[in-house]
């Protein structure tokens, strides 16, 4: 039997309008993907405090979460991941990246250019669409 994780994801947007794209690192479980930043909600933790707390770990800087954006999940061949993406807005700092190969800040209308982690697709295309 497949394991099951929930996990949070970011979606954080500047005051252009761009989305901020994380891509996973080599190191990482699918390498060279893009996704939106964030990690696994631990035991008893609610979905604003798994996000706030892993874009702290992650990306150093403090957000706040608003409302949750998309939920989906999808199952890859060793792990079935309910991924929620809520969005945020940065309140203090700017995201570094500690975990991560790079990130950018991208227009929601070139977001489908990315090589996105398949988890992440169907939240891509509700913000492309918006």
């Amino acid at each position: 039997m497949k394991k099951n994780l929930k996990v949070v994801a970011a979606i954080i947007e500047n005051e252009y309008n761009e989305v901020l794209c994380a891509l996973r690192s080599p190191q990482m479980t699918l390498p060279n993907m893009w996704e939106f930043p964030g990690g696994k909600v631990e035991s008893g933790e609610s979905l604003n405090d798994a996000i706030e707390r892993e874009i702290m770990e992650e990306l150093d800087c403090k957000i706040k979460a608003l409302d949750v954006f998309h939920d989906n999940t999808h199952e890859y061949e060793n792990v079935i991941v309910n991924l929620i993406c809520i969005r945020c807005k940065i309140v203090e700092g700017l995201p570094t990246s500690n975990e991560h190969s790079e990130l950018i800040w991208f227009r929601r209308e070139n977001l489908e250019s990315l090589r996105w982690a398949p988890a992440d697709i169907p939240a891509v295309n509700k913000l492309i669409s918006e």
